[in-house]
């Protein structure tokens, strides 16, 4: 008997299962991202590789431009802020913070890309042009393959979808509503870093160490994140963080299971704390920052430039919503947590800093002594400590791109020249270059006319308004000590003979320059001109519950 005959036998009342109501328009920033990357997979499959790098450049900044452009019509048509929606069955918020963290990491993978697609800086491989990505990705460092796929002048065109996927998740990752679309997104976008790390030109070896490293710890990141959500389900018995948050908060207990569940806060505060783990591996904050100057040494340079600042931008925004929508009932146990966490990040990315030899590593300790910096205004736990870290996240990504790419000119015969004493003399050398990249170390370094200063005073007021100006002290106390070491570069690069012999300044093409440039502007234009920027964090300074 047919499925329509046992219906018309039963009577036509067997209920229907309702189909998911998506709203397509509002999710469009993630949905053109996500299928650039798999247009971007189809490419690698079906276009002739001699045409495959430019298509692939191509439909990732268009792909990454339409989709800026999506977000920013939302925010004109007032999605975000007034009007803030829950969509795709209320797993995706689309609210203010959302929205702004999407259009930095848009704006930060639009950069990246042109670093990327940068072919004038490596020598050439079999008489064409090389980027900074291994010629072919499954060889053995050093091996037959390798040699054969460097002299046909092959490139690995596939970090371009991974990327692109990346992207993709970390649009997602600030904007999940529940706890399972956050591991989801959590995946989606590490997976292809571990794989983008590992592709490096140069230093094979190192750089296939640092993707073993970066993987191994990561998946214990995210081992400890998905055990948090099943212990706050086994607590909440739903993984949406409004529903958590009404749970916490006594706002609804309906059912026996929930009544026995929450009899006790061991499954909450066990739960919460693997999440916050998983998400300070993310951020990179001490204790776990390990990860850091390995990943960030071995990685090709405009991979590590990449993650610097877009992965930054994502995790700090998962975190935030994760502690200001599910769990302000709590603030009175993580706060404290946190505060030491802050102190440790700062004052050992700082110090640790002094000692490094490598442009990379330091680089690298920098970026987790901001981590603890911009922890203090997560801590602030108010709406002035939320907009700060909006800001402060833009200023800082935007900074980190152009350090990055800066590192990528100078070049001795085995590659980028990343120890300290290369950099001796280059103010004599390259005084352009070494000016900008002095112009992004002070603006590390938060100095007053640069982003950085105004990134810091933010996040430091918004804290000092919330209680923590105990937390302020240490933070500007490292804040002097991580200046010792950016200054202490400025003061080589200027007044440092130029060894004989040493490295040079490679003439990178348009793509790197614009790169550099917008780096240039941005630490400039938040400097002296912040003011919109600051009302325009404010304005998005709002979730959806």
């Amino acid at each position: 008997m047919s499925a329509s005959a046992v219906l018309a036998a039963a009577g036509g009342n067997t209920p229907s299962i309702p189909a998911p109501h998506v709203e397509y328009g509002q999710l469009s920033p993630m949905l053109v991202v996500f299928g650039a990357a798999v247009a971007g997979v189809l490419v690698e499959a079906f276009v002739p590789r001699r045409l495959r790098r430019w298509t692939q450049v191509s439909l990732s900044l268009v792909a990454l431009v339409g989709a800026f452009v999506a977000v920013v019509v939302l925010a004109a048509q007032g999605h975000g802020a007034p009007r803030i929606a829950l969509l795709a069955m209320e797993s995706v918020a689309l609210d203010g913070p959302a929205l702004f963290l999407q259009g930095v990491i848009l704006l930060v993978a639009v950069v990246t890309v042109l670093t990327y697609a940068e072919r004038r800086l490596e020598p050439k491989a079999g008489g064409e042009p090389a980027d900074a990505f291994a010629a072919q990705a499954a060889a053995t460092p050093g091996g037959e393959q390798e040699r054969a796929a460097v002299r046909a002048g092959f490139t690995t065109t596939e970090v371009f979808p991974l990327t692109m996927f990346a992207v993709g998740g970390m649009l997602l990752f600030p904007a999940a509503n529940d706890l399972l679309t956050m591991f989801v997104a959590l995946e989606v976008f590490s997976l292809p870093l571990y794989l983008l790390c590992a592709l490096a030109r140069r230093r094979r070896l190192l750089s296939q160490e640092a993707a073993v490293k970066y993987f191994l710890l990561g998946a214990f990141a995210s081992a400890f994140f998905l055990f948090g959500t099943a212990l706050l389900y086994g607590y909440a018995g739903s993984v949406k963080l409004v529903d958590i948050a009404d749970i916490v908060s006594g706002k609804t207990m309906t059912t026996a299971a929930q009544l026995s569940s929450t009899r006790s806060d061991v499954l909450l505060l066990t739960g919460l704390a693997m999440l916050a783990v998983g998400l300070l591996f993310k951020v990179g904050a001490v204790p776990f920052h390990s990860w850091t100057p390995d990943v960030y040494q071995g990685a090709p340079t405009p991979v590590t430039g990449f993650m610097a600042s877009a992965t930054k931008v994502a995790a700090f925004g998962a975190f935030l919503r994760l502690f200001y929508v599910a769990f302000p009932g709590l603030r009175l146990d993580w706060r404290p947590v946190l505060w030491g966490v802050a102190i440790l990040t700062m004052v050992v990315g700082a110090v640790l800093a002094v000692t490094q030899q490598d442009v990379k590593r330091l680089l690298a300790y920098s970026s987790i002594a901001h981590a603890g910096f911009i922890l203090t205004g997560v801590i602030a736990v108010n709406k002035q400590g939320l907009s700060s870290v909006l800001f402060y996240l833009a200023a800082y990504s935007f900074v980190t791109l152009g350090a990055f790419a800066v590192v990528t000119l100078v070049r001795d015969s085995k590659g980028e020249a990343t120890h300290l004493s290369s950099w001796a003399g280059l103010g004599r050398r390259s005084p352009l270059v070494a000016a900008v990249f002095a112009l992004f170390l002070l603006a590390f370094a938060g100095i007053p006319l640069t982003s950085g200063f105004t990134g810091k005073f933010a996040v430091f007021q918004a804290a000092a308004a919330g209680g923590a100006t105990p937390l302020v002290i240490v933070g500007v106390l490292s804040s002097a000590v991580a200046a010792f070491f950016y200054i202490r570069v400025i003061v080589l690069m200027f007044f440092s003979d130029p060894k004989p012999g040493g490295p040079t300044v490679a003439i990178p093409s348009a793509f790197t320059a614009t790169a550099i440039g917008v780096g240039v502007l941005v630490t400039l234009g938040l400097g002296l001109l912040p003011q919109y920027f600051l009302d325009l964090a404010s304005k998005a300074s709002l979730f959806a519950y």
